[in-house]
């Protein structure tokens, strides 16, 4: 393997993996791979990675040539004080109605054994559906995971997206198919994800479901559009990314402002909840990163996220917060 790789899993059982050195550019190529890659807050004006190498593998393949082994991890649980003080000031904006939902992120850090090398990806790219692996290595510092969450997927002319937000433990999912909150919390994602694809073509919204995760599980809705035109992929990424589900709700200059300051101030990888896509000979597929880890060397930092309302309590987001994080430690073994 070489220093620099990309990968992710695409639709019908294959990952893509792109070998560098990459050359980045401000639009896709007509043809071939080109990887998506961009920052929370769309700021990059050459978004698309083109590898000088790539292949399509069955997935599962691209594990079962790295090697693999446990890393062990020193972790310093985060402080609570930090993000209470955010929340805080985004249930303050809530109640005076410059948001209606908005979602901080707390980051748990820690110091690995040894570097990973690729044994972080190895681990990443062993996932199975509904999850989709992800990564991008360039020397001793990269990013890897298993994101469950497809921001677009787009083959032809048909489109699929999802909501995907309300989280609880895998036990208690009969509870929350009847929380009050996590629904509202949901329908804030879903409703608003229709409205903004109504004018691009023709919506058709499943009903609302459940995502198991292991030891989670997550509210779904799946919707697909018939697109009456070809949107550039470009312009697809700005309409949808952020969705409600990462990003706030009215989603306007100020608010995404005011979400990328909260999420500096508790030390949120620019990228993490970021689109991270490839464009492989006319097909364009993108998940949201999330589930995963982000290092440099030895340092390893794993971020989480949970949505705010006016209903919501410290408390309990706390705790969601955890459960995530669990969840990708048991998924990487650190």
């Amino acid at each position: 393997m070489t220093a620099a790789l990309a990968f992710l899993d695409l639709p019908g059982g294959r990952t893509v993996i792109g070998l560098g050195p990459f050359t980045t550019a401000a639009k896709p190529p007509e043809s071939g791979v080109a990887f998506y890659r961009n920052d929370f807050a769309l700021k990059s004006d050459e978004p698309w990675w083109i590898p000088a190498r790539w292949e399509i593998l069955a997935r599962g393949e691209l594990a079962k040539r790295l090697p693999g082994g446990g890393l062990g991890c020193e972790w310093s649980v985060p402080e609570a004080s930090g993000f209470a003080a955010v929340f805080q000031e985004i249930s303050t904006a809530i109640r005076g109605g410059a948001f209606e939902k908005t979602v901080p992120v707390v980051v748990e850090h820690g110091l690995l054994s040894a570097a990973p090398g690729l044994g972080l990806v190895a681990a990443a790219a062993s996932c199975r559906e509904p999850h989709s692996a992800y990564g991008f290595i360039d020397g001793d510092e990269g990013f890897c995971g298993a994101s469950p969450e497809c921001l677009l997927s787009v083959s032809g002319r048909t489109l699929h997206t999802m909501a995907l937000a309300g989280t609880a433990r895998i036990e208690e999912k009969e509870v929350l198919a009847a929380d009050e909150k996590e629904i509202r919390e949901h329908e804030y994602v879903a409703q608003t994800l229709v409205a903004k694809l109504g004018d691009l073509g023709t919506v058709r919204r499943g009903p609302r479901g459940l995502m198991e995760l292991g030891s989670i599980v997550h509210f779904h809705t799946p919707i697909e559009v018939e697109l009456f035109n070809g949107p550039t992929m470009d312009s697809l990424v700005k309409r949808l990314h952020p969705t409600p589900a990462l990003g706030p709700l009215p989603r306007t200059p100020d608010t995404m402002e005011q979400l990328v300051s909260w999420r500096r101030r508790l030390g949120t990888p620019e990228d993490f909840g970021a689109p991270f896509g490839a464009w492989v000979d006319g097909e364009f597929h993108v998940l949201v990163m999330i589930r995963g880890v982000w290092w440099q060397g030895r340092g390893i930092a794993l971020p989480a996220g949970c949505g705010v309302i006016e209903a919501s309590r410290l408390v309990n987001e706390w705790r969601e917060l955890r459960l995530k994080r669990d969840a990708v430690k048991a998924r990487f073994r650190i």
